[in-house]
């Protein structure tokens, strides 16, 4: 802008007429208003005018150095001083004032497997600017263990560590009645707690979901009624899910919904198959980056963009894995044979239930000392443990549809039954939630969060309560802290 501003200013450029021609150069003009002076036509000596010409010229010359230093140091200081920055807004004042809509709105973002610091692998624009208008996790959102995209999207939708909700894994069996549990299962009896849409709907306001694992299950009072309820379809164009959440918005204000949630599969898909690492996670994070700006232009376009609480998350993050960091159960054969249909699920949470008559202190024993011998590959990266001695930070015991027994990988590491010709290099998550290649991110805009704000990582299970906060509705028991609400939103 200073550089701009020179170009136009600077005495030795011709100066724009308003009529559109340019005027002559000062020092042209005033030797022409002297060699056609009209009160003497007589030709003054050769000398006095080279000398006049010369006085001029100086005189003119001097006028405009002290002219364009001027402008250029107060340009210059101008467009060297740092920008104003977002001020932080005290905790102590009040909320922004809603000017379009009548009560607080959320949209609660899910962008699947955005590991932390993803957003610096390209610019992101869109989502640069939540984060400089709002208050973001400055090192990360922290997943619940096991650290898997339906165990965390329930916990962060209930406030709830997995054995509390039931949801303990992409898929387990339940050891009562023999049923398994996949990611289709939408009975009610697998799903417990209570979920934000149902604490919305069970205080008679209108919640909306566009993906969410869950969601289409009827609890309370919410049936996830056709016209705000999605039925997963992964074929879906991000760009329509968009859409449809702002058409929500068209809606008269009594009836928008006061909660929504918006899922994206990406970066969670590309991860998998190349890892952190690849160009294709940039694309993906790219892509994200374009949905959340189409999603700001949309509300600003209806003038609601101010009034409108953005959760933007992950539910976990990603690690690279490779053959070279496989653990093999049957290299265990010396110490312990392990038949497949012990095992549960294999990677990357180990948990196996051995048959009633096998005691799983003696599994656990067993094991431990065949991975610790030295004499099977890798395995210094796998502990096992009785899941009533899983650390408590990991609070992954509290139910019995967690099997008796659960291993633990080192980072990156992966567990196969037996040994094959396939070989795979990829990505993948659902280890420790202390591996900080597990943390996602969590950015939040809106008339609750102060400006440019920086809090400290915190674990998912705080998000229902942030919700039930903003929204001023009273929530079902959680495992978050009933405080944190006050640590992080400003006062209404």
């Amino acid at each position: 802008m200073g550089g701009a501003s020179l170009s136009i200013l600077s005495p030795s450029k011709p100066i724009p007429d308003p009529d559109g021609e340019d005027l002559q150069n000062p020092s042209e003009a005033l030797l022409q208003a002297g060699t056609k002076n009209p009160i003497s036509s007589a030709k003054p000596p050769t000398n006095a005018i080279l000398f006049t010409f010369i006085l001029l010229t100086t005189s003119v010359a001097i006028a405009a150095s002290m002219a364009f230093a001027f402008l250029f140091f107060s340009s210059s200081s101008s467009s060297q001083s740092p920008p104003p920055s977002i001020p932080s807004i005290p905790l102590h004042l009040a909320t922004r004032p809603l000017t379009r809509l009548n009560k607080p709105v959320v949209i609660l973002i899910s962008s699947d497997g955005f590991r932390f610091g993803y957003q610096f692998k390209t610019p992101t624009p869109n989502i640069a600017r939540l984060i400089a208008n709002g208050t973001e996790a400055e090192t990360g959102l922290i997943p619940v263990f096991p650290t898997l995209t339906f165990p965390n999207h329930y916990s962060i939708a209930t406030g709830l560590y997995t054995p509390f909700h039931g949801i303990i894994n992409n898929r387990f069996v339940d050891p009562a009645s023999g049923e398994v549990f996949t990611m289709r299962s939408h009975e009610p009896k697998w799903w417990l707690g209570e979920p934000i849409w149902v604490t919305v709907a069970n205080h008679g306001l209108r919640a909306a979901t566009y993906f969410w694992p869950g969601s289409e299950v009827k609890k309370g009072n919410w049936s996830c009624p056709s016209n705000f309820c999605q039925n997963y379809n992964n074929s879906v164009p991000f760009e329509e899910r968009v859409d449809t959440i702002l058409q929500y918005f068209d809606l008269p204000i009594s009836e928008i919904p006061v909660f929504m949630t918006l899922y994206f599969e990406d970066p969670d898909y590309q991860g998998h198959q190349v890892g952190p690492d690849d160009p294709a996670i940039t694309e993906a994070v790219g892509r994200i980056d374009r949905m959340i700006g189409r999603l700001i232009q949309g509300l600003e376009k209806r003038g609601m963009f101010e009034d409108v609480t953005i959760m933007l998350l992950g539910d976990h993050g990603m690690v690279g894995t490779c053959d070279k960091k496989l653990i093999f159960l049957e290299d265990l054969a010396p110490w312990i044979k392990l038949p497949s249909d012990w095992v549960m699920t294999i990677t990357p949470v180990l948990s196996i239930r051995p048959p009633s008559g096998v005691s799983p202190s003696h599994v656990v024993d067993k094991m431990n000392e065949g991975l610790s011998s030295g004499k099977v590959g890798n395995g210094k990266n796998l502990r096992v443990f009785l899941k009533e001695d899983l650390p408590e930070r990991l609070h992954y015991k509290a139910s019995n549809r967690i099997p008796p027994i659960i291993g633990l990988l080192e980072e990156g590491f992966k567990v196969e039954q037996t040994r094959s010709n396939e070989q795979e290099c990829g990505g993948a998550h659902g280890y420790d939630n202390a591996f900080f290649s597990m943390r996602s991110i969590f950015i939040a805009h809106g008339p609750q969060f102060a400006r440019g704000r920086k809090v400290p990582s915190f674990e998912n299970v705080e998000i229902y309560n942030l919700v039930t906060s903003i929204l001023k509705i009273k929530g079902a028991p959680t495992n978050g802290t009933a405080s944190f609400p006050n640590s992080i939103l400003l006062q209404s």
